[in-house]
Formats: structure tokens, C-alpha cells, sequence
């Protein structure tokens, strides 16, 4: 993975911290507002850790495989990034 392995881990601990937390607030019977806020601020730090994921694998292999000069490498991973897209517009 070419992301920061301590970024993304940290990230993905928070957002695990925080689903941890969800749970307790519907076992507690919580506010049902209160609960989908912190379902949303889940789902945006899923989204952050996926971009920065994303981010480096561009910055990373897709400009490697670019510069590589090998066509069928470089069109392998140009079409892995436009699936993400495919699937990050659904």
C-alpha cells in the first residue's frame, strides 16, 4: 500500500472507536438523531480514509506505471482508478 500505513491504521481505529460507540447508543436506546449524526461522522472519516488511500495509489503506482512506458500496465491501472470512480458515483 502505498498510503502511510500510521495514517490510514489511525483512521480506521477512530472510525471503529466510533462504531463501537454507535453500538452502546443503540443497546442504550438513544436518541435516533443522535445516532444518525454519528453514523454520518462515520461514513465521512470512512470516505477520508479512502481518499487517502486513493490519493496515494495515484500519486504512487498509477504515476509509476505511467512513467513505466509499458501501454498495458499503465492502461491496467487507468482502469482500476476509473472502476473506483464507477463505484464511488453509485
Amino acid at each position: 500500500m502505498q498510503a502511510d500505513s500510521k495514517t490510514v491504521l489511525n483512521l480506521l481505529k477512530t472510525a471503529r472507536g466510533q462504531l463501537d460507540g454507535v453500538i452502546r447508543m443503540v443497546e442504550e436506546d438513544r436518541y435516533c438523531i443522535d445516532i444518525s449524526n454519528q453514523l454520518m461522522a462515520i461514513e465521512s472519516l470512512v470516505a477520508k480514509t479512502n481518499a487517502t488511500v486513493l490519493k496515494a495509489h495515484v500519486e504512487g503506482c498509477v504515476r509509476c506505471a505511467c512513467a513505466s512506458g509499458d501501454a498495458s500496465t499503465r492502461d491496467e491501472k487507468l482502469r482500476e482508478i476509473e472502476g473506483v470512480i464507477d463505484k464511488l458515483s453509485r
